[in-house]
């Protein structure tokens, strides 16, 4: 069974918009209507838990009903902070779902990730127990050195990991599990892989492109706006 955990704890305080920014419309739709969609027709998907802002868990609700979203069987309270909300979606899916079961965490604000990663990261998981779509950057890289930058650093040396991470199931809940009661959570930035290169965990990677991007300024919204015009230009469809 393949279940994907999709993060809409968020409450957009970076953003800067009247509500989290998986709410905002593009098209008459929501930003996390687009990233659920993503998966409710993925045929690899069996199960969709969505971690959701509790003050909009009503809304949510009413918004699977709308689209037909079958496939979220749970909808859970996000917690004050990334790790928080992650723990208590894992928290819910234990005794639901089986030690070998893969589990993906996927962002509710980043609805340009496409298929084949998804298909990838499940592959991959499936062989090594996690994995995680990374990239090598495209751009040169330097230093950040105040207002100058110094040093070059070798773009061939790094990677850029993005959503969504994969996991057997008896490996994320025992992370989570060794990472509280170490207390590693408030010791790293909001991200699964985060918690991995703290406590020395090799980190598998799949396929991952540019265009999977994670909506985080105003201009990624325009960004988007101008994918889901092209997408539809494609499928002769119209834009209302």
């Amino acid at each position: 069974m393949n279940t994907v955990i999709i993060l809409a704890g968020g409450v957009g305080r970076r953003f800067g918009a009247d509500r989290p920014k998986q709410f905002i419309k593009i098209f008459e739709k929501p930003i996390l209507v687009y990233t659920i969609e993503i998966y409710q027709n993925h045929p690899e998907i069996d199960a969709i838990e969505i971690v959701c802002v509790e003050k909009c868990i009503d809304y949510l609700k009413g918004l699977v009903e709308e689209y037909n979203l079958d496939k979220v069987r749970w909808i859970v309270p996000g917690g004050k902070e990334f790790q928080d909300s992650l723990i208590n979606g894992i928290n819910n899916l234990k005794g639901k779902l089986n030690d070998d079961d893969v589990v993906l965490i996927q962002y509710g604000a980043s609805p340009f990730t496409t298929d084949d990663i998804i298909t990838d990261a499940i592959r991959v998981c499936n062989k090594m127990g996690n994995s995680s779509p990374a990239m090598s950057s495209l751009l040169l890289l330097g230093s950040n050195d105040g207002d100058k930058s110094i040093n070059w650093i070798d773009r061939d040396k790094v990677i850029i990991h993005n959503t969504p991470q994969c996991f057997k199931f008896s490996y994320v809940t025992q992370l989570y599990d060794e990472a509280i009661e170490k207390g590693y959570i408030d010791q790293v930035e909001p991200h699964t892989t985060s918690l991995m290169y703290l406590m020395n965990r090799e980190i598998y990677l799949s396929k991952g492109n540019q265009i999977n991007l994670k909506i985080t300024t105003k201009d990624d919204l325009e960004l988007f706006k101008g994918y889901v015009l092209i997408k539809k230009l494609n499928e002769n469809k119209d834009i209302e």
